[in-house]
């Protein structure tokens, strides 16, 4: 490595320490001023009758998108209306029983003038989120959230840097907020991610699970005969047995059968042999926690049940297949 490349790394890293470290200290100034307002503004936002309507211009309007998404991804209905657009027409999207939430650093950015005049014509409750309170937005708005008058840690103190990442996090800090005041739970994170990699993990148990004729199911007085030909049948690699009142009380896998071979095997019956009270799970837990338990276990299969009673059953490959790891 030349001295001259090593003489940059190091002047790279320089800034980048100094820039990190302005965003941690604007981060700390933020999380210090936080006051009533907070409380105000989450109180406006969860009671709110419509949705919630996040606008900005430039940088503002970006981590402004980004926190409609987040919001609308965890059980508060909101979406983005650019401010230029608003004033050709799409102000129209915004009703009475909404709330506008409104991004801008310095508070006097020109295009919010229409969405602001708006808002006061027709009695909108607006947030606004500024580091100066005595703007034009600070003054229209009816709560205002302020944002750390800590510059820029951009080398000329002017791109948005530390300004845009103390707005990012406060948009997170309302989501969060939201999260716990409505009780949102994973399922119902789930049922806004069916897609992806996330959909994927958070699929629960009964949308993976075998069911009915697909189950290896037998009594537990089954001979091993009829133990081979439901294994084989239903290609699992294990059986669950139950008792005369259908509960489940023990299961074979072929490595238990491998572990058990002999010559007078076909002439045991099931209860001599299975695992009594195996390790069960219910239908309803997450597809990511039923992997976990069964590599916790070190187990390949798991029958899911319902008050003692087999409602289906697992394999590890049914999860690693359906993307779950």
């Amino acid at each position: 490595m030349t001295a001259v490349l090593e003489s940059q790394i190091s002047l790279d890293k320089d800034c980048a320490i100094r820039t990190i470290n302005r965003e941690i200290d604007t981060i700390i100034k933020l999380r210090d001023s936080l006051d009533e307002s907070l409380t105000v503004a989450l109180d406006v936002m969860q009671n709110a009758r419509g949705r919630i309507i996040i606008t900005g211009m430039g940088k503002s309007g970006h981590i402004g998108k980004k926190i409609a998404a987040s919001l609308a991804s965890t059980g508060t209905p909101s979406f983005f209306v650019h401010p230029a657009e608003a004033s050709h027409g799409d102000l129209g999207m915004i009703t009475e029983d909404d709330v506008v939430v409104a991004i801008s650093n310095s508070g006097e950015s020109k295009e919010l003038v229409d969405i602001l005049n708006y808002c006061k014509r027709f009695g909108i409750r607006l947030i606004a989120i500024t580091k100066n309170p005595e703007s034009s937005l600070g003054k229209a708005g009816d709560i205002v959230l302020k944002l750390p008058n800590n510059g820029e840690a951009c080398p000329l103190g002017l791109a948005p840097t530390s300004s845009t990442t103390a707005t990012l996090v406060l948009g997170d800090v309302l989501t969060a907020g939201l999260i716990e005041r409505k009780c949102f739970t994973k399922s119902d994170f789930n049922a806004r991610h069916p897609g992806g990699k996330l959909g994927s993990i958070l699929q629960k148990v009964s949308d993976l699970m075998h069911t009915g004729a697909e189950m290896p199911i037998l009594e537990e007085n089954s001979d091993m005969q009829h133990v081979l030909l439901e294994m084989t049948s239903k290609r699992l690699g294990c059986v669950g047995f139950i008792n005369s009142n259908g509960e489940l009380t023990g299961m074979l896998t072929d490595g238990d059968l491998r572990r058990c071979l002999s010559p007078q095997i076909l002439e045991e019956k099931a209860l001599n042999l299975m695992t009594k009270n195996p390790k069960t799970i219910t239908k309803d837990i997450m597809a990511s926690e039923a992997i976990k338990i069964m590599h916790d276990k070190k187990i390949t299969n798991i029958f899911v049940v319902e008050n003692g009673k087999p409602v289906g059953v697992i394999h590890i490959h049914d999860l690693l297949n359906n993307g779950v790891a």
